[in-house]
């Protein structure tokens, strides 16, 4: 009797240090899966982007994806009203990451504007991109060729507050007009596109990377035109607002026959502050390495390259970028 409750005894022992082995098993995978990836401090990376059809949301979508492959980082995209709803979003903590507008991103880091009182200092930037170039589109019948022509019209700016908006105000301020002199109205790409083919608005502010969705499909609707913004004014506008450059529309863009002067303002990526060195030195390896991925979604990210990235930075750059470019 005894030696059946020893063996027994000894039975049960044995089978209790086998599911204790295996307990622990599963709780140090458990720890695995739950911990930090790929050395990671943050398993988080939300970035903030913009319309679901402009190129911000596109690009960023991609560059998402990479971080989720190769970092092991739970990536997403978050479509917002873009920059100026970005740099809040940044402000509050709410994202990690943000596609913003240069002009917009300067006036966060000076406190002015939309910023007046409440300058942002808990973001860095990771990189220069590609340059947005303003896009101010009508129609052949509208008789509008520059913006001095906008006055007294139905004028889609973007939507209130977002990059699209801060710029389209500021080159209608240095030609001499202001909203009261406009019957603006504060539209998406998607949906001032909608309301040209309609007719409901005279002319719209897409400002974007090239080429923008919604002007390629709305010029497979109607007949379409680029208004000219003359180099001088851009330039004598960028006296007082130094983020804003001249550039061209390069011909056959948007079937057009030759190139169309216009302003254009570089874009940023750019973090939080807080994120540390060495997931910021991760985050922009990445993008650097992925670059042919970014292009193979937007056109635009064509114009992305690691020479130009620390080109008209206009916030301080995060140490962990700067500690990739140094190794470069």
């Amino acid at each position: 009797m005894n030696k059946k409750f020893i063996s027994a005894f000894t039975l049960m022992l044995a089978v209790s240090l086998i599911l204790a082995a295996c307990g622990g098993d599963n709780g140090d995978q458990a720890d695995t899966d739950g911990g930090d990836s790929e050395g990671l401090d943050t398993n988080i990376a939300t970035i903030a982007t913009g319309g679901s059809s402009g190129p911000y949301n596109i690009i960023a979508t991609t560059l998402a994806e990479a971080y989720t492959d190769e970092l092991g980082v739970n990536a997403r995209t978050e479509t917002t009203g873009a920059s100026v709803e970005n740099m809040n979003l940044l402000n509050r903590e709410s994202v990690e990451m943000a596609f913003v507008m240069s002009d917009v991103l300067s006036q966060a880091v000076e406190g002015e504007q939309n910023f007046e009182d409440n300058s942002i200092d808990n973001v860095q930037q990771i990189a220069t991109l590609y340059p947005n170039y303003v896009q101010v589109v009508t129609t052949d019948d509208s008789g509008i060729e520059t913006l001095d022509d906008l006055e007294g019209k139905r004028v889609a700016v973007g939507d209130q507050n977002s990059g699209v908006e801060v710029n389209a105000r500021t080159l209608l301020e240095g030609h001499g007009i202001t909203y009261d002199d406009i019957d603006e109205d504060y539209l998406g790409y998607a949906e001032a596109a909608d309301g040209l083919r309609t007719g409901q608005i005279d002319a719209a502010f897409l400002t974007s990377g090239l080429p923008n969705s919604s002007v390629l499909e709305l010029a497979e609707s109607v007949d379409l035109q680029i208004v000219t913004i003359e180099q001088d004014r851009v330039e004598e506008i960028a006296e007082d607002k130094e983020y804003f450059v001249s550039m061209e529309i390069p011909e056959g863009t948007y079937n057009n026959d030759e190139p169309i002067e216009t302003a254009a303002i570089m874009n940023a990526l750019v973090v939080r502050s807080d994120l540390s060195e060495d997931d910021v030195y991760e985050l922009t390896k990445t993008l650097f390495e992925n670059l042919e991925q970014l292009e193979n979604s937007h056109q635009a990210a064509s114009d992305i390259n690691l020479e130009d990235a620390q080109e008209g930075m206009v916030a301080p750059i995060h140490p962990g970028a700067q500690r990739y470019y140094d190794e470069q």
